[in-house]
């Protein structure tokens, strides 16, 4: 980095930031006999005129601010010249054509293109000319089976609801009216007669933040209006979560339901007969179940039924409950997420959070372990069983993300589209250590850096979790990372539990009455790279986002001394009230709620960082960032937050949340949209860290 600042040197805002005034309500809610007060309720009417001048003066504070850092505008050039890069996707044979996505580098969203048998290359649809501002978004697309029809869907501003469009994809004619309001929903073709899709019936209040429990599958037959859509799942069972595909062969409609982000029912109909019945497979949610595929009658179905870490189990579809299943490719000590192409299976597990890839037969073969580039994250390997080629990516925190493609018969691998990145890979490392949380867990961490790195706790560290949700951190290549560590930073990832790195075991071990073990291991990884001196408290900023911004929420309010810069984006801030949103209800395998019961409001309520918020306390430099469209974790929960962060902050460090207005919960953000937000954070976290300039 440049010159090392001096701590004198920190307190580069002399004088503390002047917020707009945030009103406070006399809100109390009561829970077991407990008061609770919400001064801040009224910031949840995401349709209010208050709200909206409160957005715009909160903005035009934190840009204000952000303007005034030196180097931001030189951060932004590097980062758009290294951001600007040829980017394509793997390719797909639809019918005639192989269709693929490309973005020439700086593109707010990338093209859809196709090439015929001769290789004459075409755009096949520019999400680009959907809005001027680059803010809609292409958010799925299925192909009928012929290649003939295609779906696809838009989000607009960020939205979880989106539109779906229907076009000849010979001709690239619009075939008939829009389909409205469809919402957490896959598109899956029936031969040529229509489509299936899921969503919920509009709410009544505002379709942003109003509560959506009840969803439903449909049936869309082409030539018909939407209103005529049949539901096939859902009317009569109350379900959070359906959602329905049509199996390869064209011969089922497997059904999934869930009322909760884990654990689902899993149901099967057989479209080789009219009006035949739904059949029962899993009638519970006691464990994730869905069909990977068929050969006729036998289903492939990957669980964790009696598995913590995944097996695949085979089984006929006349009689399909679990009593009759027989393992295919039984569990193993590490998680299997596995993937079907070429007329082969692809085992992809998951050891200390790097893969290894398996290849299999139908007949439960093993045929070879498949050689990777080198360690690190392993993804693709899906494909038609008539495809001849499959393709795979590879990526870890220095290798920008490459596709090859596999000759499944003979195993060999090329590579197929390699990134042109101004990034030299070879001047940077990574290192995988394992740390010991409070209650004695070890806990995994990958730490990059560039490398010859000096141990002398003055490394600038961005510590980046999530912890939750049974999600997965495994290496990625990122611009943004990069640019942070092309100036000295360190870029550390822990494993936290409530992941899903180790399986069902690991993520249990980080929900409801143990959600506090997930704060525990991040407040470790952070004292663990203080004690090895990567980093200081004075130079340690932490980040996470959605169920990740919850983790930095708390973790800051937990110990506001352990880092000098907290950074939380779209965060679940209010705990005692995120199941009142939209699809919240949906996390309480997570979280519990405050309804459950006494001890679970308590235990809530003591990590909840709305509430945990403290006058007379330096609370680290803070930059909260959400989006004034995001209808997963409404931006209320990320503006409560900040209004108390700037109420009861002691001391000069600024406390500033950054909205972006017509933005999400991230999916389909514009590229530049993308650059910008990371300049921001970046140049926030170092000049908050004392540093003036950016190395030369």
């Amino acid at each position: 980095m440049a010159v090392i600042p001096t701590i004198a040197s920190f307190g580069q805002n002399k004088n503390p930031l002047k917020y707009p005034e945030t009103k406070k309500g006399e809100t109390v809610d009561v829970y077991f006999g407990t008061n609770v007060n919400d001064p801040y309720r009224w910031l949840e009417d995401d349709r209010s005129a208050e709200t909206a001048a409160w957005v715009k003066a909160e903005n035009k504070v934190t840009y204000g601010y952000l303007e005034q850092i030196p180097f931001r505008d030189e951060m932004k050039n590097r980062m758009e010249k290294l951001w600007n890069y040829e980017k394509i996707g793997a390719p797909s044979q639809e019918g005639k054509y192989t269709y693929y996505s490309k973005n020439d580098g700086l593109q707010n969203q990338s093209v859809v293109y196709r090439k015929d048998a001769a290789g004459k290359e075409e755009v096949f649809l520019d999400p680009n000319t959907f809005s001027k501002d680059g803010t809609t978004s292409l958010g799925g697309m299925d192909f009928s089976k012929d290649g003939s029809k295609v779906a696809y869907a838009i989000s607009e501003g960020g939205s979880d609801w989106r539109k779906v469009i229907l076009m000849d994809a010979l001709t690239n004619k619009v075939l008939e009216d829009t389909i409205i309001d469809v919402k957490f929903s896959g598109l899956s073709w029936r031969g040529n007669e229509g489509f299936y899709y899921s969503s919920y019936d509009k709410p009544k209040g505002s379709e942003l933040s109003a509560k959506t429990d009840q969803h439903k599958l449909y049936f869309h037959k082409l030539g018909t209006s939407q209103k005529e859509d049949q539901v096939i799942f859902g009317a009569d069972q109350k379900r959070r979560y359906v959602g329905g595909n049509v199996t390869e062969d064209d011969r089922y409609l497997v059904i999934t339901a869930a009322t909760s982000t884990y654990g689902n029912e899993l149901y099967i109909k057989d479209l080789s007969k009219p009006n035949s019945p739904i059949v029962t497979v899993v009638d519970n949610f006691n464990s994730d179940n869905y069909v990977m595929d068929n050969e006729g009658s036998k289903l492939f179905i990957v669980t964790d039924l009696n598995a913590p870490n995944k097996r695949i189990v085979t089984v006929d579809v006349s009689n399909p409950k679990a009593e009759n299943w027989k393992d295919f490719i039984p569990e193993t000590e590490n998680v299997l997420f596995p993937s079907t192409s070429s007329g082969f299976i692809f085992a992809n597990y998951m050891i200390d959070a790097v893969s290894a890839v398996k290849q299999y037969d139908y007949s439960g073969k093993l045929i070879r372990d498949i050689q990777l580039p080198g360690i690190g994250t392993a993804g693709g390997f899906g494909g038609k069983k008539k495809d001849k080629t499959v393709y795979y990516s590879f990526t870890n925190y220095t290798t920008p993300g490459t596709i090859y493609s596999l000759e499944p018969k003979s195993g060999k691998s090329a590579v197929y589209a390699k990134p042109k990145v101004d990034f030299n890979s070879d001047q940077y490392e990574s290192k995988q250590v394992f740390y010991t949380s409070k209650d004695g867990t070890k806990v995994p961490m990958i730490i990059t850096y560039k490398k010859g790195l000096k141990l002398n706790g003055k490394n600038p560290t961005m510590l980046y979790g999530y912890g939750g949700f049974n999600v997965n951190l495994t290496p990625s290549f990122s611009i943004a990372n990069a640019v942070w560590m092309e100036n000295g930073g360190v870029f550390a990832v822990p494993n936290l539990r409530g992941g899903g790195e180790y399986g069902k075991k690991w993520h249990d071990a980080g929900t409801k009455m143990q959600k506090q073990n997930v704060f525990d291991d991040f407040i470790a990884a952070a004292e663990y790279l203080i004690a090895q001196k990567y980093t200081s408290s004075d130079f340690l900023a932490i980040r996470g986002g959605s169920n990740g911004g919850l983790l930095i929420g708390a973790t800051m309010t937990q110990r506001p001394d352990l880092m000098k810069v907290a950074l939380p984006a779209v965060g679940v801030m209010d705990m005692l009230r995120y199941h009142t949103f939209t699809a919240g209800a949906g996390w309480a395998y997570d979280y519990g709620t405050a309804q459950d019961s006494k001890e679970m409001f308590e235990y809530i309520k003591g990590y909840s960082p709305v509430h945990n918020v403290k006058a007379g306390t330096h609370y680290p430099a803070t930059m909260v960032t959400t989006g004034d469209h995001d209808d997963r974790v409404v931006p209320a929960h990320s503006f409560k937050f900040a209004a108390e962060l700037q109420e009861k902050q002691t001391g000069n460090n600024p406390t500033l949340i950054r909205i972006d207005v017509k933005a999400g919960h991230g999916a389909g953000k514009s590229v530049s949209a993308t650059i910008q937000e990371n300049v921001d954070i970046q140049a926030f976290t170092l000049y908050n860290m004392g540093f003036k300039a950016l190395p030369k």
